[in-house]
């Protein structure tokens, strides 16, 4: 069992230009349709919320990588980030099978200008 952990901190003003710019086209190539709907309800903080998974995202890429073949074997769209009952984010892995991957953890966070993301995912072997 090895542990690999992932990071990663991005300006909210970089997604929500991206979003302004892009629109829909952006919004459906990097995230899911449960995320979107998440994101637009939170009106106002609606581009942390998306940063925040961005972030995340970006973290599980960085955590899982060492079990990937290639780093295009896996997309954006591939890790989704909802909350559970709690309000406490967790990521699934969508469309795509790491059998290497026992469990994998995720803390988000976002301010008024940034949004970070940390994820530990326990791996097999190794």
């Amino acid at each position: 069992m090895k542990l690999s952990c992932g990071t990663d901190i991005i300006e909210i003003k970089r997604i929500r230009e991206s979003i302004e710019q892009l629109g829909d086209k952006f919004l459906k190539r990097v995230y899911t349709d449960k995320e979107i709907e998440y994101c637009e309800n939170k009106r106002s903080q609606k581009y942390q919320h998306y940063a925040a998974r961005f972030a995340a995202k970006e973290a599980g890429f960085k955590a899982i990588s060492r079990k990937l073949s290639d780093k295009y074997a896996i997309g954006w769209k591939n890790i989704e980030v909802v909350n559970d009952g709690n309000g406490r984010p967790q990521m699934n892995f969508l469309d795509i099978q790491i059998s290497e991957i026992e469990q994998v953890d995720v803390s988000i966070s976002h301010c008024k200008e940034y949004a970070t993301a940390n994820v530990v995912a326990i791996l097999k072997g190794e």
